[in-house]
């Protein structure tokens, strides 16, 4: 019988890390310009994200500039943006599907196997959106510090980790240990038989008639 609290935890820590997801997605700070050169200055902000640009001046005045061209973009963006959608629309699928499974909820009442079978599956389906979003991050961090590490990249033009990267870490996180807990909050029933009793022996003849 499938464990009611720790099925709800782990829906609960998937949930959150799919919105961990959305919003890591939207946020345009995935990657921060980094101050390391000799000419610091601090009187804007620039940060990138998937979709745009912005440079925050110090008055409080941010200007934004989207990505135009799709196919202008570098393949670590283009990729990155795929694996979050993939990452996204599966959570959304995994949502409905554990849903279905969860044992304080009344569908498949009836079939307690078919409702185990569909919490199991969800919990897989957010396995499968936190590693997306798990390969998305890191191999956009992995550009990052190639490109801040490499001696051909100028000064000016070198970038940190941004908090968008960090929360998208966290929300892939959180769909891994949420999928982890709804698979094994459910447990599987063996049909047991029971253990057939031995019926006495007839005692051997003696051989003797009796009258």
């Amino acid at each position: 019988m499938a464990n009611a609290g720790l099925q709800l935890l782990g829906f609960i820590l998937a949930f959150l890390g799919w919105i961990g997801s959305i919003v890591s997605t939207a946020l345009p700070q995935w990657r921060i310009y980094s101050y390391a050169g000799d000419n610091i200055v601090t009187a804007q902000a620039i940060y990138e994200g998937l979709w745009m640009s912005c440079v925050s001046q110090s008055t409080g005045q941010i200007q934004c500039k989207i990505f135009d061209s799709l196919l202008n973009l570098n393949s670590t963006l283009q990729a990155t943006r795929a694996l979050m959608v993939i990452g996204i629309l599966l959570g959304l699928v995994a949502i409905f599907v554990a849903i279905v499974g969860m044992k304080c909820m009344k569908c498949l009442e009836d079939n307690e196997a078919q409702k185990m079978r569909m919490a199991v599956i969800g919990g897989v389906i957010f396995l499968i959106s936190g590693l997306a979003i798990l390969v998305a991050t890191a191999w956009y961090g992995n550009r990052i510090v190639q490109e801040f590490y490499d001696p051909m990249t100028p000064v000016n033009a070198r970038y940190e980790f941004g908090q968008a990267l960090f929360t998208g870490w966290a929300a892939a996180s959180l769909c891994l240990l949420g999928g982890a807990l709804l698979c094994c909050s459910c447990t599987w029933k063996t049909t047991s038989y029971p253990t057939p009793r031995p019926y006495p022996k007839p005692a051997p003849s003696s051989g003797k008639d009796y009258v």
